[in-house]
């Protein structure tokens, strides 16, 4: 079997008395979209941020392309091939997508972030951000200041902006919070595709979107992984149910 793209080996993170997060262990393959589930409380945020860099492991690896990037800054990682979405909106409000998405690809070039003109003025990182603009079908509203764009059109500005990273990888923290239906469909039928182009780790408490989207599911439970599976398995399990998804035996 080929190596996977990003490796979780042994993860834990206390804080104080608290275990956030209990020797976690997974992996992301090419390809596929595994998705981290769990009850409010499990850790999934902790852990998100470990694999991030916002947050130190106490114990463990990360690993991404072969690479170990356990020590690695947040701005390393992103060089390195780890594209996120946050929860909430990460973009500059006051200026265009388009202005934000040229800062994240002058940013996996190793450009400073305050210097934003040169990015706009650089004709390589231009063309990279409109073709992510494009990808995501915001080109038409490209020009507009984030400020004013629909929630579903900033979530989608920021799925423009991991896309110009060009990334390894994918890291997408709830794609789908505060979306209608129709910018859920839109944004599943995305991620479908993107899978192909580099494998997406997907937080996400849309069931149904998970169990439409994933290859993988992962159980987060009290900072601990109870069960990684294929979906049937993950709907059959007892122990999911009882944990998870609030079913009596």
């Amino acid at each position: 079997m080929a190596e996977p793209v990003l490796s979780l080996r042994g993860l834990s993170k206390s804080f104080g008395a608290l275990k956030a997060t209990d020797d976690v262990s997974l992996d992301l393959r090419a390809g596929e979209i595994h998705a981290l589930i769990g009850p409010n409380g499990a850790g999934k945020s902790t852990l998100i941020g470990q694999i991030a860099g916002t947050i130190r492991a106490d114990a463990g690896e990360v690993w991404l392309a072969g690479r170990e990037i356990t020590g690695h800054s947040v701005a390393a990682r992103a060089r390195a091939g780890l594209a996120r979405s946050f929860q909430v909106s990460s973009l500059a409000m006051e200026i265009p997508a388009r202005v934000n998405v040229r800062l994240a690809a002058q940013g996996r070039a190793g450009g400073s972030y305050r210097l934003w003109g040169s990015a706009a003025r650089d004709a390589a990182l231009a063309a990279a951000a409109d073709a992510a603009l494009v990808r995501v079908g915001l080109s038409a509203r490209a020009d507009i200041p984030v400020a004013e764009l629909s929630h579903g059109e900033r979530r989608l500005a920021e799925m423009a902006c991991a896309l110009a990273l060009a990334p390894r990888a994918f890291l997408l923290d709830e794609p789908m919070a505060g979306l209608g239906g129709e910018g859920t469909a839109r944004l599943t039928d995305l991620l479908a595709d993107l899978r192909h182009e580099a494998p997406i780790l997907l937080v996400e408490h849309d069931m149904d979107a998970v169990f439409r989207l994933a290859d993988r599911i992962s159980v987060l439970v009290y900072g601990r992984v109870i069960l990684t599976g294929t979906p049937d398995e993950i709907r059959a399990s007892q122990a999911v149910r009882e944990a998870y998804l609030g079913e009596e035996a």
